[in-house]
């Protein structure tokens, strides 16, 4: 075991510890101090890593066993190969910058909270302990071995989101939007467990290796109970979990209540943990999956309801940050369409220039909340390019990436998986196909849309009365906006970050060549034979200049192009024209507003559900049987008892003597009736 693996998840947990448990001694300062160096000394030791990596040298190894129960070992270890080597960079370099970031962002958190707020006191540093923390959760499960510790890592970072969503604890919003997540996600961990559970059973081992080594031995058989194929079952199981922490339909609701929490942690969820956890787990499990078309069916399907209807609802979104959540909902379930088309590295590719371009969108997001005194209403913006030329300049990168647009790193990630999907030969590939085609489009709309209405155009935040731009009680937090709370660029602690996380969301997708190609993953990614997209795309590929030639004569890019041109003459050209849109198309207008109704769904059903089942139990329950029954009943039946004997024990003589009398003739008439 290299102590260089042990730095990697170690480092932010110790940031973590520090700036948490001492940040009454420490002080603001010392505690984004020790947490950025923790995350940045991790980044260092990963990049080292997969430089040995990539030159062949892979780890697969036990830290401890935990315990042992019945033949089965629980461990801790770690598995480092060039599927983690990616996955720890990305996580890491992206935590770093939104460590950075955050500083800027969080340096007038106190005012978030009420006067004399017990919540608020050290809000900073604890702010900082918990990003950190959760780095260290997501390289936990990155790093494992075994299902053990991937089990860990996932329910961790589903923890500290939950701690992090909430994280502003004095806004009911806030607190029901990370109660939300907390038990979406329970959901889809429901069906994780089940899938661990079958493999320990059957397989009985949770070590990686040695499951997917009985991988073949698996699918022959069938689950006890359900007379299920057992790979199907345990596949699906897996991807349920899945489908929550990376909120797949329809476990995504979630996702974009997550917005609540601060704008550095909407970044890191978005683009580099959590969501992202789903992803890895899948393209990790390829051995398992590969062997069950039934899943990558069941996989490829929701992925492609969530690319297209999630992007939908995100043209009629007008806060800034919805407009980029539900953006990352629809690339996500690009991503699981490239999981169902079993191109697992194609998936992974996407999973980083993501990252990078939508860290970019959150932070530049969070720039502009920031110059406009925290106000996240597009219409309440408009103009900002003259205020804000270099948050302007990285958004429209992130937007360009995200539309898929050449050179940028989108472009080589999307068309990658739209053409893996349309050459895969799996039962709802085609339905996916079509679903992937109509999100370019409309991937284009919504990523120029957000540019063009909150950049471009007039600017509305002049016709804002000041009150209108304090949602969240800044009414004494000063940008410089005065009167008319003109905006203006935010301090280098949050312009940084942006400009190089620009750099890889503009390069990433030129590394295409080794990434795809170069058999970059190995053994770390397993694709059945029968599964030959990715083969039929390595011959077509003749480097980063021919596939940038290529796909501007192809159906994606011309999609995008009209996505984009949409936007601009809609926000720019005929900024009246939205209105009497939404006017004439109002019934769809509304289903979109009201995200398909899934919302109101699940509080009538699930919640109302809950309030029904609790009002029943607690009426029939609790106060017909326990009270009324149990308890009073019982009393109820000692006092009629009691009653009864009390009115044969009187203390008179005379009485006594009378029931003598009647017992001794019944007694005689017993007899003479036996005689």
């Amino acid at each position: 075991m290299k102590l260089l693996y042990l730095v990697i998840p170690f480092a932010p947990l110790l940031g973590a510890i520090i700036a948490g448990l001492f940040s009454k001694a420490i002080g603001r300062a010392s505690a984004h101090t020790v947490t950025i160096l923790g995350v940045a000394v991790s980044l260092v030791a990963s990049i080292m890593v997969f430089f040995e990596v990539k030159d062949g040298q892979t780890f697969n190894g036990d830290l401890y066993t935990w315990l042992v129960s019945g033949g089965l070992s629980f461990k801790i270890g770690f598995l480092i190969d060039p599927l983690t080597a990616v996955m720890m960079i990305v996580v890491n370099f992206v935590s770093l910058m939104v460590h950075i970031y955050t500083i800027g962002y969080m340096a007038h958190d106190e005012e978030n909270w009420p006067a004399g707020s017990r919540a608020g006191t050290h809000s900073y540093q604890r702010f900082f302990s918990y990003i950190s923390l959760f780095t260290f959760s997501m390289l936990m499960l990155v790093m494992s071995n075994n299902f053990v510790q991937l089990f860990f890592g996932w329910e961790a970072v589903g923890l500290v989101s939950y701690l992090l969503i909430g994280f502003w604890s004095t806004r009911p919003t806030a607190i029901y939007a990370n109660l939300k997540a907390f038990l979406v996600n329970r959901v889809g961990d429901f069906g994780f467990l089940l899938g661990i559970g079958l493999v320990a059973t059957y397989a009985g081992s949770l070590d990686y290796m040695t499951v997917f080594g009985k991988a073949k031995e698996l699918a022959t058989m069938t689950e006890a109970t359900t007379g299920w194929p057992l790979i199907t079952a345990i596949c699906i199981g897996l991807f349920i979990g899945a489908m929550g922490k990376s909120a797949q339909f329809p476990l995504h609701v979630w996702l974009p209540d997550s917005m609540e929490g601060p704008t550095p942690i909407s970044a890191l969820i978005h683009a580099a943990t959590m969501v992202t956890a789903g992803i890895f787990m899948v393209s990790r499990m390829s051995p398992l999956f590969e062997l069950s078309d039934t899943a990558l069916s069941f996989v490829i399907v929701i992925g492609a309801i969530t690319t297209l209807f999630m992007a939908l609802i995100a043209i009629v979104q007008t806060d800034i940050k919805r407009v980029v959540a539900y953006s990352t909902l629809s690339q996500l379930g690009y991503m699981t369409i490239a999981l169902g088309a079993s191109a697992y590295s194609v998936a992974i590719f996407h999973l980083m220039t993501h990252a990078f371009f939508k860290a970019v969108l959150f932070l530049g997001a969070g720039s502009v909340i920031i110059a406009m005194h925290h106000e996240q209403d597009m219409r309440k913006m408009g103009g900002l390019r003259k205020y804000m030329p270099i948050t302007y300049l990285t958004v429209l990168i992130g937007a360009i990436a995200n539309a898929g647009l050449p050179p940028f790193a989108g472009f080589f990630s999307k068309d990658s998986i739209i053409e893996a999907v349309h050459l895969a030969r799996v039962p709802g590939a085609g339905f996916a196909y079509i679903c992937a085609l109509a999100a370019v489009f409309v991937g284009g709309l919504y990523s120029f849309r957000l540019v063009f209405f909150a950049f471009h155009g007039k600017e509305r935040f002049r016709e804002a009365h000041h009150a209108n731009h304090d949602n969240h009680g800044h009414d004494n937090h000063d940008h410089g906006h005065h009167g008319t709370h003109e905006p203006h660029e935010s301090p280098l602690v949050v312009t940084v970050p942006l400009i190089l996380l620009s750099i890889p969301a503009i390069a990433s997708g030129w590394f295409i060549g080794s990434f795809l190609y170069g058999n970059w993953f190995g053994d770390a990614i397993f694709i059945a034979e029968r599964h030959e997209a990715l083969a039929e795309m390595a011959h077509e590929f003749h480097g980063v200049i021919g596939m940038m030639a290529h796909g501007v004569t192809t159906l994606p890019f011309w999609l995008a192009i009209s996505g984009a041109a949409t936007a601009w003459f809609l926000y720019i050209v005929r900024p009246d024209l939205p209105a009497v849109i939404r006017e004439k198309l109002a019934l769809p207008v509304k289903i979109l507003e009201n995200k398909y109704g899934l919302d109101q769904f699940n509080d009538w059903f699930f919640a109302g559900g809950a309030r029904g089942l609790g009002r029943g139990l607690w009426k029939f329950g609790d106060q017909t049987i326990i009270d009324g029954i149990a308890v009073n009943g019982s009393a109820r039946l000692v006092g009629w008892f009691a009653g009864m004997v009390r009115l044969i024990q009187t203390g008179h003589l005379y009485q006594y003597a009378f029931s003598m009398i009647i017992g001794v003739f019944v007694l005689l008439t017993l007899w003479m009736n036996r005689a």
